[in-house]
């Protein structure tokens, strides 16, 4: 490996006191020589600002964002602050891979690209809704990166050539969801540079193990398809009435569930497989909830420049490193 550039890690924190062990653990056992990371708390109210000023060393920085509450402001604060000429975005609960940063860089060697995407993975879960997640492969990036409208990657696990952003901004900061498609989006269709996959560049995420929390998460994805209709006017997600979901839900209680039953039986399947269905319904109509009462305030269309004094650094060739 040759091409190694100054990075950036910049992850948005709040109210994260019990993942910050582990995923310190996973930034300081990254193998990459030449990084350093950026923690931003965003008004945290418990220990997270206790923690994030013990862990500050000469590779680790800890930031504030205490003004608006948004973890794309979070991470606004982390690129103005950032000296890498790549900037990679991993979240609090997300748990990266040792030689994450050396496969989500390389793609970088070639001098098109200025978006990477690696490669989300969950976490191992006990509950059937984690392995349900697990089966249904709900956070990869393969998703995202077939949508029909653009391509994107997630900020669990994205890496963007500073380069790309004088001319686009940055993220929208009153934005609460949807920020990575938006700023994926302004870069691909307002600029020429292009995206990559790094599929071996691996971050680790845990799955939602409530009712509660999975719900919860795919009604933030119905607000994100209402924002982004809002914002490029991609086609929102179309509700099935109350007849399809009720001929799903009678075939699966008719027809799925005794099979799949009776395969338990034989051992040839697991108790995610008589419940697929269900959960598949409601997280169907959480999203479809989401979509229909979400909307998006003036002040989430304001896109954050690049400050001035970032300017300088895009141009440093001191970070771009060969050995």
């Amino acid at each position: 490996m040759s091409f190694l550039p100054f990075v950036s890690i910049i992850v948005p924190i709040y109210n994260s006191e019990t993942d910050l062990p582990a995923l310190l653990d996973c930034l300081r056992a990254q193998t990459y020589p030449h990084f350093e990371c950026l923690l931003v708390d965003n008004n945290s109210s418990d220990r997270t600002a206790e923690l994030l000023k013990a862990a500050e060393s000469e590779r680790i920085r800890s930031l504030k964002q205490f003004q608006i509450q948004s973890s794309y402001a979070a991470r606004n604060t982390g690129i103005q602050n950032a000296t890498g000429e790549i900037l990679a975005f991993t979240d609090a609960d997300c748990r990266p891979d040792p030689d994450w940063l050396t496969h989500l860089v390389q793609p970088f060697i070639d001098p098109a690209v200025g978006l990477v995407a690696g490669e989300i993975k969950a976490l191992s879960g006990r509950t059937l809704l984690e392995q349900y997640a697990d089966r249904q492969a709900t956070l990869s990036q393969k998703h995202t990166l077939n949508h029909p409208f653009c391509p994107y990657g997630q900020t669990a696990n994205l890496a963007v050539r500073r380069a790309a952003l004088p001319k686009v901004g940055l993220f929208r900061p009153y934005l609460t969801t949807g920020g990575d498609a938006d700023i994926c989006w302004r870069i691909l269709r307002q600029t020429d540079w292009q995206l990559r996959f790094a599929e071996s560049a691996i971050v680790r995420h845990r799955h939602r193990a409530t009712l509660a929390e999975l719900r919860s998460q795919w009604r933030r994805y119905g607000r994100s398809n209402r924002y982004l209709h809002e914002l490029h006017g991609i086609a929102l997600m179309r509700e099935p009435n109350f007849a399809e979901y009720r001929y799903r839900a009678l075939r699966w209680l008719l027809k799925e569930l005794p099979i799949a039953s009776l395969n338990l039986l034989r051992g040839k399947a697991s108790w995610v497989d008589l419940i697929s269905t269900p959960i598949g319904l409601l997280c169907l109509q959480a999203r479809a909830q989401g979509q229909r009462q979400a909307q998006l305030s003036k002040a989430a269309y304001t896109i954050e420049p690049v400050s001035n004094s970032c300017l300088p650094n895009l141009i440093d060739s001191k970070f771009a490193k060969f050995e």
